[in-house]
């Protein structure tokens, strides 16, 4: 065999063997963790239960997209911050779309092994955020808003503070 016939035989196995998303793209992603307010507390777990990372608002994590063969990562985020409530979220992956450029490029072994494997067939968003509710939100009257209510509800120590409406 000539050295044309083994650099062609190289060139055409190394293509075979490769997945495009695992070559193009990438198989952990840098995501930007935000949250309203500012530097709120929060965890990320996977979707074995494992706690991946903790840290404050705004942080840039790095998450890997795969959590198995043919299995997308999904990863739950818990947000805590004094005087409001806290916050369970769940950030999934979605597919690749250079996944499909095995069709093309990678062949066989990109699209059923090597990207499946990695994890490159799947992405995470390049951002996720949350908005947290204060504690004291409720849904019925504040202590500032207009009520009616009988005169004789009124105690008799205020009812020298009312003001007759005409």
């Amino acid at each position: 065999m000539n050295n044309k016939n083994k650099i062609t035989l190289v060139i055409v196995g190394a293509v075979l063997l490769q997945g495009c998303a695992s070559i193009i793209s990438q198989s952990s992603w840098p995501v930007a963790i935000k949250s309203t307010p500012d530097s709120t507390a929060f965890t990320i777990t996977n979707q074995k239960g494992d706690k991946i990372h903790s840290g404050t608002t705004p942080s840039t994590v790095n998450l890997a997209s795969g959590a198995g063969f043919f299995d997308g990562e999904k990863y739950t985020l818990h947000f805590t911050k004094e005087g409001f409530q806290e916050k369970t979220a769940t950030l999934d992956t979605s597919l690749n779309g250079w996944y499909w450029g095995n069709l093309v490029f990678g062949g066989i072994l990109g699209l059923l092994i090597i990207d499946p494997a990695t994890g490159a067939m799947f992405r995470l968003p390049e951002s996720f955020s949350v908005d947290l509710t204060p504690q004291n939100h409720s849904m019925g009257p504040s202590p500032i808003q207009d009520r009616i209510i009988s005169l004789n509800d009124v105690p008799q120590e205020l009812r020298s503070k009312l003001i007759p409406v005409k």
